[in-house]
């Protein structure tokens, strides 16, 4: 945890006023321009394929594919809040979480490099493995809980973190991992999806990557699809950025302008989700029917008390098992204020049984729950009579 973080009652990390602005009105401004008379507060996205650019190619910008005045306003609104007040950090958007995940990997490892991923993160890393193995990469894999990782840096060039993991939702401790790898000469980079800027600072903790997918809880209205890298290593950025123009996985403008607008309604949307969050675990946590309850807010989480160290907010993901596939299934049928959806952090509350995709090492009555802004006894009352009506 930061010197410049207080703690709230549950005891999970929160900027206080020793770190500038809050964290709500960081939200708010963030990556807006100096205000200009009778312009827009923020402006409208801009549509170029190139720019007016005669003689030598100087200013910021000269080709639609390098940059774009929507993406530099969401790159500082983004490093604003995963960074507040450091000046050496740079951020850089991307057309999807996939691509921003891919960047970092892809630029900086060579063959005969060594990675360590998770082995318990999202379901597209085994892809990703598999692609860094055809590439002559080595990749070691262990689990996100109990810094599982540690056992197997020696060696590595780059060390992945995924805390919370999904959908296990363990949580590790990123500063011991983060110098850890940095005595062996590795890189750390963090997934930080899951708990967004407001919820986690993983620079703060000593990664040199926060990365993460805006398409879920950041952007937060399931319509807009985009992914991030924020680093503070100004040579391994240079390959990011480049690897970036290499492969065009740039985003819209308009998907940059949406993300940008949803910003300023993050510390609101994180706020109500995760409370909410917790009130429908520890409504779960009674029902005899539920196992494996999962929730780093809980005390009683087997991830609670680095959470609370690291985290300033647990996140809007809850993870259970029912009894069989049969239950969860017919349990999910009968939610009338959840949709089914793969996705989650969005508004509308989602859920869905992870088995149904065959990636995941979970049960199959394993559900993940992502709690919406929906009123709190609405939602905790949806799932309880779903489950009392698919008892049996």
């Amino acid at each position: 945890m930061s010197d410049s973080a207080t703690n709230d009652g549950d005891g999970a990390a929160t900027g206080g006023p020793a770190s500038g602005p809050g964290e709500g009105t960081r939200a708010v401004r963030a990556g807006l321009p100096e205000p200009v008379k009778h312009e827009p507060t923020l402006p409208g996205p801009v549509f170029a394929a190139h720019f007016h650019l005669p003689g030598d190619p100087t200013g910021p910008y000269t080709y639609g594919r390098d940059e774009n005045p929507t993406w530099t306003h969401l790159e500082r609104a983004i490093g604003e809040l995963e960074a507040p007040g450091r000046t050496d950090v740079e951020t850089l958007v991307f057309a999807s979480g996939m691509a921003a995940i891919s960047s970092v990997l892809f630029s900086q490892l060579r063959a005969g490099d060594t990675a360590v991923l998770p082995d318990d993160g999202y379901q597209a890393l085994p892809l990703v493995r598999a692609q860094l193995e055809a590439y002559g990469i080595e990749v070691r894999t262990a689990p996100t809980g109990r810094d599982a990782q540690l056992d197997v840096l020696d060696g590595a060039k780059l060390l992945w973190i995924e805390t919370p993991s999904n959908p296990g939702l363990d949580v590790c401790d990123v500063q011991r991992l983060a110098e850890a790898a940095h005595a062996r000469g590795a890189l750390v980079a963090v997934d930080n999806t899951l708990a967004t800027p407001l919820g986690q600072r993983p620079l703060e903790l000593g990664a040199d990557f926060s990365v993460a997918s805006g398409t879920k809880q950041l952007t937060g209205h399931g319509d807009v699809l985009l992914g991030y890298v924020a680093g503070r290593d100004a040579e391994a950025m240079t390959a990011v950025r480049r690897w970036r123009k290499i492969v065009g996985a740039i985003p819209g403008p308009m998907e940059a302008w949406l993300a940008h607008r949803s910003i300023a309604t993050l510390q609101l949307r994180v706020d109500r989700q995760d409370a909410t969050a917790l009130k429908v675990a520890e409504a779960l946590r009674g029902r005899p029917e539920v196992t494996g309850l999962r929730y780093p807010g809980l005390p009683e989480d087997p991830s609670h008390k680095i959470a609370s160290q690291q985290m300033r907010r647990y996140g809007s993901v809850v993870s259970f098992t029912l009894p069989s596939r049969a239950r969860a299934d017919r349990f999910l049928d009968a939610l009338h204020l959840v949709e089914g959806a793969t996705s989650f952090g969005g508004v509308r509350s989602t859920a869905e049984r992870r088995g149904r995709w065959g990636g995941d090492a979970v049960p199959e009555g394993f559900i993940r729950l992502s709690v919406g802004a929906e009123d709190p006894d609405d939602l905790v009352a949806d799932l309880l009579r779903a489950l009392d009506e698919t008892a049996g």
